[in-house]
């Protein structure tokens, strides 16, 4: 309140006056005169598109999310996968961890221990699925018309709108998760040199498709559903009431759309890493001691790639196994 006084005092008044009388004014906008504008500036804006400098980098996701499952659909023939029966936790290794982080089904549980069984490709490349749509511009699906569009890939609908052409034979054809290659055949009698080289070539496809989609996503917009994990591709997103927002509600709402990352259309899917310091199975004890890392990466490092200095923090490398022990 002083301060106010003083810039009054001090010949601001008049000035401050304005601002005030400023906020009360409303400007007097025919919007049905401007309805037609925005509808020819959307359509002329579908010109633009597809841009030419982004084909090849389409085509190039495309190629690295084919040979990315199908080098996982190979390593995972030698090195087993655990999948918890009850949550979304993941271990790469033949028994499962000790880590109490299980919340149980529908998260009606907290801290307990996980319940394993055998884990496949959908647990490690998790699937994202959208709308297909036919135009990048098109008219916002309704709720009604939800069951109308197909449901494909996120990262193929992005390349499709990207100007990439899937049903070349040098790209992976399908549109659906259920027709991943099934890997090499007897992968269980690879040379362990033979099995690096195709977990070099699965590592180098996992950081192309991530790089290729983060380009994608600076000229081609996407969104995801604040509350959960829906993604659409386009300039708005859908009015499908898919979305329960909170626990309690029993009904279907509507989706808060916000801008999507790398991360909402390829999961890194985070796992616990076991390094040659750890004990042979991870104990709840120890868990901040260690380190973790996406399930491709642990999957590729098993086989003997080399992973880069990027994932060394999140990894611990270096770190210890356990509380230090002085001796007295």
């Amino acid at each position: 309140m002083a301060l106010w006084k003083r810039l009054w005092q001090n010949d601001f008044g008049p000035f401050i006056g304005c601002l005030i009388h400023a906020r009360l004014y409303r400007s007097k906008v025919d919007l049905s005169k401007l309805r037609p504008m925005i509808l020819k500036r959307i359509e002329s804006r579908a010109k633009e598109y597809p841009v030419r400098g982004m084909v090849p980098v389409a085509q190039e996701v495309l190629k690295a999310r084919s040979v990315l499952f199908h080098g996982v659909s190979t390593l995972l023939k030698v090195f087993p996968i655990m999948a918890c029966k009850f949550c979304l936790e993941v271990y790469i290794g033949e028994k499962g961890h000790l880590i109490q982080t299980c919340h149980g089904y529908k998260r009606r549980a907290k801290n307990r221990v996980h319940e394993w069984i055998s884990g496949g490709v959908n647990d490690i490349l998790v699937p994202v699925e959208t709308f297909h749509l036919q135009n990048m511009f098109q008219d916002v699906i309704k709720h009604h018309q939800r069951f109308d569009f197909d449901r494909v890939p996120a990262v193929v609908e992005l390349c499709l709108q990207a100007g990439a052409y899937p049903n070349d034979e040098n790209l992976y054809s399908s549109s659906t998760i259920e027709c991943v290659p099934a890997g090499i055949e007897g992968a269980d009698s690879l040379s362990p040199h033979e099995l690096m080289m195709v977990a070099n070539r699965t590592f180098k496809a996992w950081e192309m498709l991530r790089s290729g989609v983060l380009k994608l996503l600076l000229v081609y917009p996407a969104k995801v559903c604040k509350y959960c994990s829906e993604v659409h591709v386009g300039p708005s997103g859908h009015k499908a009431r898919l979305c329960g927002v909170f626990k309690y509600e029993s009904w279907r709402g509507g989706h808060f759309w916000k801008k999507a990352e790398v991360d909402d259309l390829v999961p890194p899917k985070i796992v616990w890493r076991r390094r040659p310091q750890d004990p042979p199975v991870l104990l709840d004890a120890h868990r901040d001691f260690y380190g973790h890392a996406p399930a491709v990466v642990d999957l590729c490092a098993q086989a003997g790639v080399i992973v880069p200095t990027k994932y060394n923090c999140a990894m611990k490398v270096q770190g210890l196994s356990g509380p230090v022990q002085l001796k007295v």
